[in-house]
């Protein structure tokens, strides 16, 4: 029962208290009365009502007034005492005023005492109530979890405060600053990271929160290699830029981001590259509601568009996107119109009137299927969304007067071992050809490789894999792959868009290439769990190789050849390439439109291994239709 009135609402308790009072006053009048006459049934209190009345009501407005309805019982200070001792004076103040006014024949030591009694009704219980709750909160104190706060900063102070209530219990706080080390803060000692081990042990410490506030992806890289090695699960708190907008609160404590273990800080965006293409123009994203294409929206909405045309296929990832767009400050501030259309990319004649409708000036094209063994699993419509879709697009775009058009390709289009990778790398051959026929609208393809936490990635599966006890998969020991958080993948994106003369390849500056084990491995013991192998066979969770899937690579690459040159952007780079004369694009686009069109995936294969693509294809054939096909011996080709 108590702890059900303990946790009750605010306004309850007020209400309660309110109740209580009035009571209290009422007794402690009585009692004062029959203290100084010796009974109740005197013949001044029946007479006396309204003496009583004008206290009460009198008293409750002071009560109110002065707030002490206001003090929360559990932070209750000397201050709060000092008010209730106060209004409780006035009370007595008022009832010796109202007897004197109404002429009360109330022997004049009545408020004397009803200022003793009340003092002590109103008082006293309230003092206990706060020593039952520190009473309890020193038992829940014992049960709570002890934590390490790495970090004494101000993001540090900010988080112990913010965890007085919570599951937490910070025991220790440590800081790589030795001016901090043996200070006291927030009534928390600050240790030296060398002492860290011996205060996992002394405290029986299983976690710790990392408190670094804005330092940098490199440093905080270093921080987290060092924890790594003492089996402890790592969490941190959200970013600053994030609790200072209101996106996030500090006492919202996550798992280490994946960007914290490359330690590779973010390339700084140039202003004026953000905005050529975007401010006070209608900016069209296909493929809006995927991991890239989502982000590019939230970048594009931060620089005044016009208009936002929202492009996408799956409705209910449309449907968030605009939800999330219309939240925003930069949507209610600058009044900007978000058009969300359901459609797909493969529809030449609704893409151009879409376009023409709404004036687009600048396209960005991400829409595509990026799924290596789903597209391998579906050739032909990996091809025609990837290659065709573009085409079209494309096409459109340039029936539309658009101005600028920026693919969004991959590190697979760089000698492809697989359909996905072989389809990009045509879909960038066609707008190069499309860039060499005309000169309306400036053609540019951007090539990153993996981005975390997009659909598909290793990073939420591994976690996930984790979370349900293992194995965590990895396909092959030596598999590395390049990293980029999906903020800066789009931001690089967007500028490299605005770098563009017509026909480029650009390269996004991945930093060094990741071991997708090395990777696995840091995920698990970062949870504070422990490899279980042939040497570790206590363990917690297991690694399994499950071999390379169809058409995956060990490693990838971004450049086809040596011949790169730089930009005015240090992330950027601008590739040249071998590409096709738009006759020899038609034509080979014809070919495989009539292979697509009968379900002829050798034959798709063969022409995209003789187009000047480098695709290194297996003999295998996936396609799961293509292969029931062969089982059968029937295909029935629908026009």
């Amino acid at each position: 029962m108590l702890e059900a009135l303990f946790e009750s609402s605010r306004t309850t308790k007020r209400i309660i208290s309110l109740i209580y009072d009035t009571v209290a006053i009422v007794t402690a009048f009585y009692a004062a009365a029959f203290l100084r006459l010796g009974t109740f049934n005197s013949q001044f209190l029946d007479k006396d009502v309204t003496v009583i009345a004008i206290t009460l009501v009198v008293s409750l407005a002071v009560f109110i007034r002065m707030g002490m309805y206001r003090a929360i019982l559990r932070y209750m200070s000397t201050p709060a005492m000092l008010t209730i001792v106060g209004c409780v004076f006035i009370s007595a103040l008022v009832l010796a005023t109202a007897s004197f006014l109404t002429q009360s024949r109330l022997p004049r030591s009545i408020p004397f005492i009803y200022l003793t009694i009340a003092l002590l009704l109103i008082g006293a219980p309230r003092l206990m109530v706060r020593s039952v709750i520190m009473m309890l909160n020193r038992r829940s104190v014992d049960l709570k979890e002890p934590v390490i706060v790495y970090g004494a900063g101000y993001t540090g102070h900010q988080l112990t405060l913010a965890l007085q209530g919570s599951q937490y219990k910070p025991v220790a706080f440590v800081d790589d600053n030795p001016a901090l080390h043996r200070t006291v803060v927030a009534n928390i000692k600050v240790y030296s990271p060398k002492m860290i081990e011996a205060l996992i042990r002394t405290h029986r410490v299983s976690k710790v929160l990392l408190a670094l506030g804005s330092t940098p992806n490199s440093r905080r890289a270093q921080v987290i290699k060092r924890l790594e090695s003492l089996a402890i699960s790592v969490q941190t708190v959200p970013a600053i830029p994030d609790i200072l907008s209101g996106k996030a609160r500090i006492e919202h404590i996550k798992d280490v981001e994946i960007e914290d273990l490359l330690g590779r800080d973010p390339v700084s965006s140039q202003p004026e590259l953000m905005a050529a293409n975007i401010t006070d123009k209608v900016v069209m994203v296909t493929g809006a509601g995927g991991s890239i294409g989502s982000e590019l929206c939230r970048q594009i909405i931060q620089h005044r568009p016009r208009a936002i045309v929202l492009f996408e296929l799956n409705e209910f990832s449309l449907y968030q996107i605009e939800r999330e767009l219309q939240e925003t400050s930069e949507f209610r501030t600058n009044h900007i119109n978000l058009y969300s259309i359901l459609g797909s990319v493969q529809k030449e004649h609704r893409v151009e009137t879409i376009m023409r409708s709404f004036g687009v000036q600048t396209v960005y094209h991400a829409a595509a299927y990026k799924h290596v063994p789903l597209v391998e699993h579906n050739i032909v419509e990996g091809v025609r969304n990837n290659v065709y879709g573009t085409w079209y697009t494309a096409e459109a775009a340039i029936r539309a007067g658009v101005e600028s058009f920026v693919l969004v390709s991959t590190d697979k289009a760089v000698r492809p071992t697989n359909i996905m990778g072989a389809s990009k790398r045509l879909a960038e051959l066609v707008l190069q050809g499309l860039a060499k026929r005309q000169n309306t609208t400036i053609f540019s393809m951007v090539r990153f490789g993996n981005v975390l936490g997009s659909s598909g990635s290793v990073v939420p599966l591994f976690r996930e894999q984790i979370k349900n006890g293992g194995p965590v998969t990895v396909t092959h020991p030596e598999m590395v792959r390049y990293f980029m958080t999906i903020p800066e993948a789009a931001k690089l994106v967007i500028q490299a868009g605005a770098i563009g003369t017509g026909g480029d390849v650009f390269v996004l500056d991945m930093g060094e290439p990741v071991k997708i084990v090395d990777l696995a491995t840091r995920m698990i013991h970062l949870s504070g769990l422990e490899i279980k192998d042939e040497d570790r066979p206590n363990g917690d969770i297991e690694v399994e190789f499950t071999g390379l899937r169809p058409g995956e690579k060990l490693y990838e690459e971004l450049l086809i050849g040596s011949n790169v040159s730089g930009t005015q952007h240090p992330g950027i780079l601008r590739a040249e390439e071998h590409h096709l004369s738009w006759e020899e694009t038609k034509n080979l686009l014809d070919d495989l439109d009539v292979a697509c069109h009968a379900y002829q995936c050798d034959r798709v294969k063969q022409l995209l291994v003789e187009a000047p693509t480098d695709y290194k294809a297996s003999m295998l054939i996936s396609d799961s239709v293509w292969r029931q096909k062969q089982n059968t011996g029937k295909l029935r080709v629908v026009n």
